[in-house]
This record gives structure tokens, sequence and C-alpha cells, in this order.
């Protein structure tokens, strides 16, 4: 039987998932885990790069996160589920990296500029943020990951692995694959106030949230700026609204963008629609919500459990790369 490529894909721990995760990530991952053979992550370190001062949640926000993973129908019987801190080896392979990779490559990232000007940033706030993407190619490689899913803004990011799986087998041995970006391709569905889909600011629609607050939430999103009164003509195509009636599958859609243009289509009767569709929307794509619902103690057993399988093969390659840059010492 032909031995499946291998995945490694990594999320940060920011607690329950919203619409957005979903879309942008575990949608893809629960198709992905079918065809590959499946790591996902929780990547506790990275969360560490522009959040070290506050890690009080940091636990409870990795056991929420992996109960939604769980929910949308991600299978411990069929990937591997671990916490990148509990396999070190992860750390001393990006060590290892950072020897080899020159300050330019992760200089001139293109994610880590617009990550500073998105959070309003001058300059990175340390050195483990600058060194984020060296990090990131020991998660990936530690695995010999050939391929990783990934948002089209995220693919500098992997570039700079293969530059660095390229670097370290030219000057040493052949030891790491260069992987390749599967990438996802997501709707650009904004939060409920018109801004990035963000917890930090208070606007997403939670996987998890309880339906009548989805309603209100519904009720509340911000519409077309220019549709001022019932009867104005509308814009769609700058109506988040209208985009989130895709995503949730209304079959109406093209009567929704004709009402809305001619003017019959108020934005209070086009969001009451729209609570009609997302709500049944979220109970199709978290089918075992209620199985892992409040099972914590199962999360952390299945964590730990994954963290286990992780370490034994990261164990393997971490010799090998040992071994080629003669490091492999038995004294």
């Amino acid at each position: 039987m032909e031995q499946r490529q291998r995945i490694f894909s990594g999320m940060r721990p920011t607690g329950k998932m919203h619409i957005g995760h979903y879309l942008g990530a575990l949608r893809n991952w629960v198709r992905l885990q079918e065809e590959y053979d499946c790591i996902f992550g929780v990547v506790d370190w990275h969360a560490l790069t522009t959040s070290f001062e506050n890690t009080d949640d940091l636990e409870q926000n990795i056991i929420d996160m992996v109960l939604d993973w769980l929910s949308v129908g991600i299978d411990p019987e069929r990937c591997i589920m671990m916490i990148q801190s509990l396999v070190p080896e992860h750390a001393e392979l990006h060590l290892l990296f950072s020897m080899i990779t020159p300050m330019g490559w992760v200089e001139r990232n293109p994610v880590l500029k617009q990550q500073l000007q998105d959070m309003g940033l001058k300059e990175v706030v340390g050195y483990g943020h600058l060194g984020y993407p060296v990090l990131m190619a020991a998660d990936i490689l530690i695995y010999k990951a050939v391929r990783v899913p990934v948002g089209e803004d995220q693919v500098p990011h992997i570039e700079i692995s293969r530059e660095i799986a390229r670097r370290f087998n030219h000057l040493y041995n052949t030891v790491f694959p260069e992987p390749e970006a599967i990438l996802t391709e997501t709707p650009r569905i904004l939060g409920i106030d018109g801004r990035k889909m963000s917890k930090s600011l208070d606007n997403t629609i939670g996987l998890s949230e309880a339906r009548d607050t989805i309603q209100e939430k519904v009720m509340s999103m911000y519409t077309d700026p220019e549709k001022i009164r019932k009867n104005d003509p509308g814009h769609p195509e700058r109506c988040n609204v209208y985009t989130f009636q895709g995503v949730a599958g209304n079959p109406r859609m093209r009567e929704i963008e004709n009402d809305c243009r001619s003017g019959i289509l108020g934005c209070v009767a086009c969001k009451q629609e729209l609570a009609s569709f997302i709500i049944p929307y979220l109970d199709s794509i978290t089918p075992y919500r209620e199985r892992y619902n409040g099972k914590e103690q199962l999360a952390r057993e299945l964590l730990s459990e994954g963290s286990e399988r992780a370490r034994k093969m990261a164990e393997y390659t971490l010799y090998e790369a040992r071994s080629a840059m003669k490091l492999a010492y038995r004294f």
C-alpha cells in the first residue's frame, strides 16, 4: 500500500474558534485528513511571539480550541493532534536552523511587515517575533511534511521553509524535503462590524456560540454604507451580509442581489433571512459539537497522546539533522 504524503499545519491557541477559522483552515483540515498523513499542531510557542506578557488563559484557550476542532470533524483516529511545546525537538531544530538562516531572509519577510502594520507597530516585538518563520520551518520539517495548507498570505513563510531546507541539504546532507503550499480558497468575510474578523475586536461569529447570540449578532451586522433607506439601491458586492449569505448556502443569492440593487430588499429583511440560514449552517459544520461539549479532560488526553506520538517522529528527524551536522556525539 502506497504511503500517504505528510502534512503539518498549526494554529495559535486563541481559544474558541469562529467561522473565519473554519473557512480559512478547519474546513480544509477535515478534508485533508482523508487524503494525507496529517499532523495538526497547537503552536503555543508561536503565541508567545506577540503575546508573551499574558499567558494566564493559554491552557484554557488550548482546550477550547481543540474542542472546536473535534466538533467540526477533526478525528484523532485519522490524524495526530499535538502541542508544540510538548515536543521540544521543535525548539532544537529551530536553533540549528537559526544558525544557517541569513538575517535578510527574515527581515524582508512580507508577512512580518503586514503583521506589524495590522498591529500598529513600527518594529518587531522581540527576537522570537523576527524569527517566527524559522520556528515555523522547524515545525514543518521536523516531521518531513511535504505539503502545508495555508492561505495565500502565508505563502512567503513556506518559501522560507523551502529555502532553509535547501540550504541545510546543500551544506550538510539531504535530510529535509522542500515543502509545498496547499492554498486554501477562502471567501473574504469580515467581522460583524465590517473590520477584519478577530476575537480581539469582539466582532466574530463563534462556532460554539449560543444560537440566540448569533441571531443578535447577525441583526447588528454592518451593511452597505450607501444604502441608507430601505428603498435605496444597494451594492451587494460591498455588503458583508451578502457575502455571508453565500457562505451559509442561501440558494436565493441571485434574487437577493437583484432585489438589493433595485431597492426592493431592505437591510433588516436581508439580515433576518441570513439568520435563518447561518444558524443551521453552523449546526451542519459542527456535527460533533454535542459529543465533545464540555469534554475537557478528553481533549487533554488526546493532546497528550498525540504529542507523544509526534515526539517519537521528531526525535528521529532531529537525530538525522544532528548527524548530518556532525553533532551526534557519543562521548
